[in-house]
């Protein structure tokens, strides 16, 4: 039997092509379809729309393994699901008698008659097995054709999710052939997505010609860069060994910019880095309004390393709080580096810490000068021992919540990179 390399997911109902809905769904079918070693090739949403439907359905099983679709199963004119299908394949509909039954009795329970229009739900393409819904009375499918097996389940999340992780899985785990899909997320700070490619790509690209071939998808996130590897295996070893020497050329021209090379996010290696020296750090934040600190505690056991955090957004706060001198806000402005850096001296002498990280700046929409534009912040790190402060001068583009999310993560990737006594040379830093 070949192995399943690709699944496909369709999501039925025009519905979700408005702005109110949306599918969720496909999020859950692509975790347990991953757990089998079946990547998913693409997703897409599809109207009721009896030959948008069927063009979906024979451009799915025309190039892929597996077939997943949710919705379109009621008793409704517009559910076509089970007539697209049936259609697309060649499959004759049949009523099912004793779904029927199962049907009425269902309405019964409830004492109350079933409709005549919910027969519609009873009709099974010919050769289909048929997956009982005790939580609806919309029954799933399930059919094996030519090579390919397709399901298509109810739309409700609390219907579908027990088929989907049962009779679904259990045909998809006998079809998959042992195949595995593995992956590595790394984390890279620091750097545009262009400049991560542009380091990157030379080095990913003769992986899909290697055995076994590994996929890369780079992703830019707010303040990160992530490239996802991923690869199908029959033997973990085999999988796991493939992925390490391919995170370690990566590392070889990446350096220092990767936070992490098994998805940890950066509050997290930051948290390991200061736990593991039984160092505790303090915060001093301006524009980013103690974000940076709840990053840091939102990780489960931080109080080992956090010991506070100063939310001075004031410059009278800054004085009281921190002892920035008034002489120093007045002469060079609050979102300046002599402030940063007072911000990190006071809070380390204040908080007793070992690290201290110190953030100021302008998040707009207003606010913003000709020297001091819109998106201008200074972050310093101050160590105790040995007692050091660095500075640092960013411009970061967008909303004032992206600036504030880019601000307070760059701070903390910042601690990360002095712990390590790396370079603090990111793209969009200005010195």
């Amino acid at each position: 039997m070949t192995a399943v390399s690709k699944a496909v997911i369709l999501a039925v109902g025009s519905e979700m092509l408005s702005p109110t809905r949306q599918d969720t769904n496909s999020l859950y079918i692509t975790d347990v379809l991953n757990q089998l070693g079946i990547a998913v090739a693409y997703k897409s949403v599809v109207a009721d729309n009896l030959a948008e439907l069927q063009a979906q359905i024979h451009h799915a099983v025309s190039r892929h393994h597996v077939l997943i679709i949710t919705g379109g199963l009621g008793p409704t004119d517009d559910d076509l699901t089970r007539e697209a299908v049936a259609g697309q394949l060649g499959l004759p509909l049949r009523e099912d008698a004793g779904l029927v039954d199962v049907i009425r009795a269902r309405f019964a329970a409830r004492g109350i008659p079933m409709p005549e229009v919910n027969r519609r739900q009873a009709q099974v393409p010919e050769g289909a097995t048929v997956l009982h819904n005790p939580r609806g009375s919309a029954p799933g499918l399930l059919i094996d054709w030519a090579g390919a097996v397709i399901a298509a389940l109810p739309g409700p999340p609390r219907e579908m999710q027990p088929m989907m992780n049962g009779p679904v899985r259990e045909r998809l785990a006998a079809f998959a052939g042992g195949v595995r899909l593995m992956r590595r997320i790394l984390r890279v700070a620091g750097r545009s997505e262009s400049r991560v490619e542009e380091l990157a790509q030379p080095v990913y690209s003769a992986w899909l010609k290697e055995a076994p071939p590994i996929e890369t998808t780079i992703l830019a996130t707010p303040g990160f860069i992530e490239l996802h590897l991923s690869t199908q295996v029959t033997r973990e070893a085999e999988g796991a060994a493939a992925l390490a020497a391919a995170v370690g050329q990566l590392e070889g021209r990446l350096g220092a910019d990767i936070v992490s090379t098994d998805g940890q996010t950066v509050e997290q290696v930051v948290g390991d880095m200061l736990r593991a020296r039984t160092w505790r750090i303090a915060l001093a934040e301006s524009c980013t309004g103690g974000l940076a600190a709840s990053r840091l505690t939102d990780v489960a056991g931080s109080s080992d390393y956090v010991e506070r955090g100063y939310v001075v957004y004031s410059n009278r706060a800054k004085t009281e709080l921190l002892g920035v001198p008034d002489a120093l806000i007045a002469e060079h402005g609050a979102v300046s580096e002599p402030v940063a850096r007072a911000m990190a001296d006071g809070a380390l002498a204040h908080a007793a810490a070992d690290v201290a990280v110190a953030i100021t700046g302008i998040a707009g929409p207003g606010g913003g000068t000709e020297d001091k534009p819109v998106g201008t912040v200074w972050m310093a790190v101050a160590l105790a021992s040995p007692r050091e402060t660095r500075t640092l001068r960013c411009r970061f583009l967008g909303s004032r919540e992206l600036i504030k999310t880019f601000a307070a993560v760059t701070a903390l990737d910042l601690v990360r990179r002095r712990l390590l006594d790396a370079d603090w040379d990111l793209d969009w830093a200005r010195r």
